[in-house]
Parts: structure tokens; sequence; C-alpha cells
């Protein structure tokens, strides 16, 4: 029997979406990777290039093509979308990439694309909820990139301010990918210690630290127009865990189904990732008010997308 090829296609050849094929062929043994763009030309030059890359890393088949070309893949990963503008918020977008959304989702579920949606575009909580909805698929088959940014941006802020290597960091952001996510500080591990044993953690320490976080994605559109290598990163991480089945756990937007008494969104949360998907959702440990405050703005977000769709 002959072994399954391993195939992605990536729709969205923007920063995001290139520099995510540079870490995808550097790090996932893939056998093809598909780049729809409507740019063909700047799609086909990324593809001349990776080339290049493959014959220093895996022999993958690089070359452009159409949402028809999902009909056999693994995973569609979605970076298509208006980026953010400097002194835009994500949630700004919702109308505006609720279109462009529509107008991929449906030629690829017509495909008989049959794998796993994998979504970066901003607001990728929102996005990824209407790409759910649009393509019909299983809510475990539906994975955005929520707040897999915002914690290693928390990771960097803790370990700059600590003095400390970020492999010594251990905490989590949840809930929006936005200016309302959460850092819950009593979870917080430093080399394996309780923050409060580390540091003294005052309402002083925790602003400084959720504004390092929640303003570094506009420092850097501000001064490069654009982020994207962190979320390259993650989307790698992603897809390499549903095609290597490594049931491994990972910061992701995920489909909530009553974890932290919120129904019916996907939203930043600790998840285990395999062949399947989303295999799990694990809840972390919130307080009241931080569970309130979750619960608030995700009732929000549900009513804007409701309006949207």
């Amino acid at each position: 029997m002959d072994k399954k090829q391993r195939k992605i296609v990536i729709v969205g050849d923007g920063s995001v979406g290139s520099s995510f094929a540079f870490s995808l062929v550097q790090n996932c043994a893939l056998d093809e990777l598909v780049i729809v763009d409507l740019v063909k030309q700047h799609a086909e030059g990324d593809v001349k290039d990776l080339e290049d890359v493959a014959a220093f890393t895996n022999a993958t088949n690089v070359h452009t093509g159409e949402y028809a070309d999902a009909h056999d893949a693994d995973i569609v990963v979605i970076t298509a979308g208006v980026p953010r503008k400097p002194g835009e918020s994500r949630l700004d977008l919702v109308n505006r990439n609720t279109k462009i959304l529509e107008s991929i989702v449906k030629p690829v579920v017509a495909s008989g694309f049959n794998g796993c949606f994998v979504i970066s575009s901003n607001p990728v909580d929102i996005l990824t909820s209407m790409t759910q909805r649009l393509s019909g698929f299983p809510r475990n088959r539906v994975i955005g990139t929520g707040t897999s940014l915002d914690t290693a941006r928390l990771r960097v802020a803790l370990a700059q301010k600590l003095n400390v290597s970020t492999d010594a960091v251990d905490a989590a952001v949840l809930g929006e990918h936005g200016d309302t996510s959460l850092v819950n500080f009593d979870e917080i591990k430093i080399a394996y210690q309780p923050l409060n044993t580390v540091t003294t953690v005052d309402d002083q320490f925790k602003a400084d630290i959720e504004q390092a976080v929640r303003g570094k994605g506009g420092k850097i559109i501000e001064q490069k127009g654009a982020t994207f290598y962190g979320v390259a990163i993650s989307l790698m991480q992603i897809c390499r865990a549903i095609l290597n089945d490594e049931s491994t756990e990972l910061i992701i937007s995920a489909p909530l189904a009553g974890e932290y008494g919120i129904h019916d969104l996907y939203l930043g949360s600790p998840a285990i990732i395999n062949h399947n998907g989303v295999e799990k959702v694990i809840e972390a440990e919130l307080s009241d008010d931080e569970r309130g405050r979750m619960q608030h703005f995700a009732s929000k977000m549900l009513n804007m997308m409701n309006v949207a769709s």
C-alpha cells in the first residue's frame, strides 16, 4: 500500500503566508505544498524561492494552484485577508474579512476537501468561528491560531522583565486574540516556581506585562508594516501536530462547547492537537472575575459575528 501523500494548501501569499510557507518547508516533511493567491505572479515568485529551500531541507513539491487543489489536501491554511492598519483594531476587520472568507471557504469545500482548516486571518477568533459555520465541518477540524502569538509575547515580556530565558517561562494568554485577552497571572511559573515567589506581582507589574503583550503587535506594525514571523511559527506548529499526529498541547483558537461557560465560539485556550485536529480542549483555571470577563467579551463577539453573517 502506498504511503499517503502529505499535502497542505495555503490561501494567501502575503507576509504571513509567505513566512509560514518558509517555516513549513524547513520543519515539516511535506510531499506537496500548494500556494493560492490572487496575485499569481507573486505566488509564482515565492514558489521559485521555496524550491531552493526544499533543495536544502525536504524534497517538497511546491507549486501555485487553485481552490480545487484542496480536494486531497490534509490541511487548508487561510492567511488571506485585509491586514490591520496602524491604529486599527482586529475587530474593525470583521465585515471586510468575512466577505473574503466566504469567497474562499465555499469553493474549498466544493472541491471535496475533507481535512482540517487552520485560520490566522484577523480577527482570528471570529473568522475561525465563521469558517466552521460556512464550511459545516465538525468543530474539531477547524482551528485558529488564537492567543498563541499573545502567549509568545507574554513569555518574552516576562523573560525580559525577570532576566531569564523564555524556556524558563510557563505562561499562557487566554480568550480573544486582541485587547480583551486574559493573562492568568496566578498560574504562571518561572523555572517551575510560582511567579509570586520569584517577584512581586502587584497591579503595576501586571499592567506593565499586559501592556507589553497587547501593545507589541501595534508597535511592530508601526515600525515595519506588519507582523508575521511569530504567527508563521504558530501555524507551522499546528500543522506539524496534525500531520505527525503528535497529540501535543498548544494554545489555539479552540472550539468552546461549555468550557469557561461559553458555547459556539472559538477562543484562545490550551488544546490537544493531533491528526483529528482538536482532540480535546483543556479548560484552564480562571478566577471568577477572569471567567466573568471572558464571558462578557465572548457575548460581544458572538453578537458581532451574528451581525456580520
